[in-house]
Order: C-alpha cells, then sequence, then structure tokens
C-alpha cells in the first residue's frame, strides 16, 4: 500500500491512498471523489503570498530474490516541498 501525506500548508492535512482518480475532462470542475482539497481563504497573508506545505509519499515495499532463496520488506518514505498561490475573485453585479 502507498499513501500521500499532504500537509496544504494552511493547517490542514489530506491523506490519500493509492493513486487517486484520474482526471478526465468529462469531470470538468467537479471536486476529486477521493483525495481532494480546497482552499477557502486566499495566501494573500501567507509570506510571498504562496501557502508552502510539504507532500509525503510512503511505499510499502515486498520484494523477492527466489534464485538466492531471499526476500523481505521495507518502507520508503520521501518528502517534497511545494507552495501554492491561491487567489480570491470577486464578482460585483
Amino acid at each position: 500500500m502507498s499513501t500521500i501525506r499532504w500537509d496544504m500548508g494552511n493547517g490542514t492535512t489530506v491523506t490519500c491512498h493509492g493513486p487517486g482518480t484520474p482526471y478526465t475532462a468529462d469531470r470538468g470542475k467537479s471536486p476529486s471523489p477521493d483525495c481532494g482539497h480546497r482552499y477557502e481563504r486566499s495566501a494573500a497573508d501567507q509570506p510571498g503570498s504562496r501557502y508552502k506545505g510539504t507532500a509525503t509519499a510512503t511505499w510499502a515495499v515486498t520484494w523477492t530474490a527466489p534464485t538466492l532463496n531471499d526476500g523481505g520488506e521495507f518502507t520508503g518514505i520521501r518528502q517534497n516541498a511545494f507552495t501554492a498561490a491561491v487567489g480570491e475573485v470577486q464578482v460585483l453585479n
């Protein structure tokens, strides 16, 4: 099993199990059915006007080497930082 834990930079964390649902054009602007996040505020008050977050991927790996009569398991973890520019649109009628 693999997961990605997203620290969205606004105090929210989202954990996604597996690869998620691929986007297709017929989905339009509908939210992700299994792994998504919507920022509720702009990033205007953040340093650089961007949310600063991290994505931490964790993999559980099982391997075998039958010729050597060997095998095992290990967990791989990788973390990357990201930024998200989140703006706000106000419509006047």
